[in-house]
């Protein structure tokens, strides 16, 4: 099942801009490598569900994943072969707002290798470019 918000207070939300580096959620926080996003886009919670069971076919329970985006923005869109004007559409699904910077996976407890090429199969299923990074000061 797709990631989705609890409650929301709204239930549709404008669009909005997306411009501007991530000021938050930038680094390496809880595993020992990452994947940062490169570029601005809408993730829908089928794509983060579909790296989830990427990692934990790769990995077979070894290592620990941690997922750093949460789709909680709606995007609505109205049915097919309808007339312009009556309101907006219903919300179809949710979709995590990423901008470049944004770290989306990390990875503790195997090595860089092994880390590397389960992080590249991920990035296959992203629809952005994204950039294989290390923490700082990681305990290898």
């Amino acid at each position: 099942m797709p990631l989705m918000p609890k409650r929301v207070k709204f239930r549709k939300s404008m669009r909005g801009k997306m411009r501007g580096n991530a000021t938050r959620g930038n680094t390496v926080a809880f595993g020992e490598y990452g994947l940062m996003a490169l570029e601005h886009c809408w993730l829908p919670g089928r794509t983060l569900e579909a790296c989830r069971v990427a990692v934990a076919h790769f990995l077979r329970r070894e290592g620990r994943l941690f997922i750093r985006v949460h789709p909680n923005k709606p995007i609505s869109a109205k049915p097919l072969e309808v007339r312009m004007g009556s309101g907006k559409g219903e919300p179809e699904y949710w979709a995590a707002v990423i901008k470049p910077g944004t770290i989306l996976f990390e990875i503790a407890g195997i090595d860089e290798a092994t880390a590397k090429r389960c992080l590249a199969r991920v990035a296959h299923k992203l629809p952005i470019k994204c950039r294989f990074v290390t923490r700082k000061h990681a305990a290898v």
